[in-house]
């Protein structure tokens, strides 16, 4: 006979997940997928990769599950996975860049351009494009406090803990990126 799942915390169905229980494993899954996809989101900004690294995120935080110390918020552990896997994709995103500009001139043509063509664009559409490229410019550290207080709704505390500061730190970054995105977004040319 199961369990009643939906009764369990997080580090109940860690323990039973790392004890082989399938159905722990898909509770957990569908306890988090969605503020893991939020949070990727957020930093990505593709909804495609997003997904991709949502999947990464998880097969990387099950195969870890007996890591996992159940004392600790689940939502903290996996949040710091996920930052992770985005880091990872920056870093790969930033070589296959420059390797794009690498190429010769005969054929540039082929790089398609990231921008959406301007008439397309409705303005609710442009204005969210303009956020994201002013979250895009932010210093990682400045950003990834804004997504996980602004976005993800996090406490300081558990923002200090998934990033592995201090919570004044954290409040620290949350003003200096909160007014570096204001004077992003009052730009002209932004």
């Amino acid at each position: 006979m199961r369990r009643d799942l939906s009764q369990c915390s997080d580090g109940e169905l860690a323990a039973l997940a790392g004890g082989g229980a399938e159905h722990a494993y898909r509770a957990l899954l569908a306890r988090h997928k969605a503020p893991v996809f939020r949070l990727i989101s957020a930093h990505v900004a593709d909804a495609d990769e997003a997904m991709d690294l949502t999947q990464e995120t998880f097969v990387a935080a099950f195969a870890a599950i007996a890591r996992y110390d159940r004392e600790r918020p689940f939502r903290v552990w996996i949040s710091r996975i996920a930052i992770n896997k985005c880091r990872d994709w920056a870093r790969r995103r930033a070589v296959r860049a420059f390797f794009a500009r690498a190429l010769p001139l005969d054929s540039a043509q082929h790089v398609a351009s990231d921008a959406p063509a301007p008439d397309a664009e409705a303005a609710d559409r442009a204005q969210l494009a303009r956020v994201r490229a002013a979250m895009a410019a932010l210093p990682r550290n400045l950003r990834e406090v804004l997504i996980l207080r602004g976005v993800e709704q996090l406490s300081q505390s558990e923002a200090a803990e998934l990033l592995r500061i201090s919570e004044k730190t954290v409040e620290t970054r949350l003003y200096r990126g909160r007014a570096k995105l204001r004077s992003l977004l009052a730009s002209p040319g932004e």
